[in-house]
């Protein structure tokens, strides 16, 4: 059984096989509830609906770029007195105001990072861990983070690797021992506080 198309342009060109089959053939379909010169009229019409359509949305895209560039001229036009107001009050901040604008920030400077935080070990096998955790909530953005690790008998902490994502896998690790790690969140001022201690046995 044949179904009733969906595109349009389907539906058009079968409304025009439809009208053509009725009218060649009376015998066979003498009363059809839609006569072939009322599909004609339907589907001139719906041609006639769809030019507008075409034609609306041809205008409708040229509307929009027109009001594109008259907009990239208004921008153009407010930066250029905003440069002019920054350098003729010297980036006053009060007097900028007046303008809806605001002066240059001033810098603050980078602090350390502070605590890394919620350090987990989620997987690990025979000589690997996976470890994860969080950005440090307080203190200055980290540019990377330290792994550190030491045997939980009281050997001195070493770093191990540096990742600049809050996750990594530990490879090659010592089997057999008590192992203890955590992270330290870094960047160019210094160090932060170091996570908490996971332990282990690889």
């Amino acid at each position: 059984m044949a179904r009733f198309p969906l595109v349009e342009a389907e539906i058009a060109a079968l409304a025009e096989t439809i009208e053509v089959g009725l009218t060649d053939n009376p015998t066979i379909y003498p009363s059809p509830p839609a006569i072939p010169p009322h599909l004609v009229v339907l589907r001139t019409n719906y041609t006639s609906a769809k030019n507008t359509l075409v034609a609306a949305q041809a205008a409708a895209e040229q509307a929009t770029s027109d009001k594109d560039d008259v907009l990239d001229d208004l921008i153009k036009a407010m930066k250029s007195d905003l440069r002019y107001a920054e350098n003729t009050v010297d980036f006053d901040d009060d007097k900028l105001k007046l303008l809806g604008w605001a002066g240059k920030k001033t810098p603050t400077a980078l602090q350390i990072p502070g605590q890394t935080r919620l350090l987990e070990a989620p997987r690990q096998g025979e000589g690997w861990v996976f470890l994860d955790w969080k950005a440090p909530t307080e203190g200055g953005k980290p540019a990377a983070y330290k792994v550190m690790r030491r045997e939980r008998d009281g050997g001195s902490w070493e770093d191990i690797g540096t990742a600049v994502i809050t996750e990594m896998t530990l490879v090659e690790q010592p089997r057999g021992k008590e192992l203890e790690y955590n992270v330290i969140a870094i960047n160019k001022t210094g160090d932060g506080e170091p996570s908490n201690t996971v332990m282990m046995v690889l």
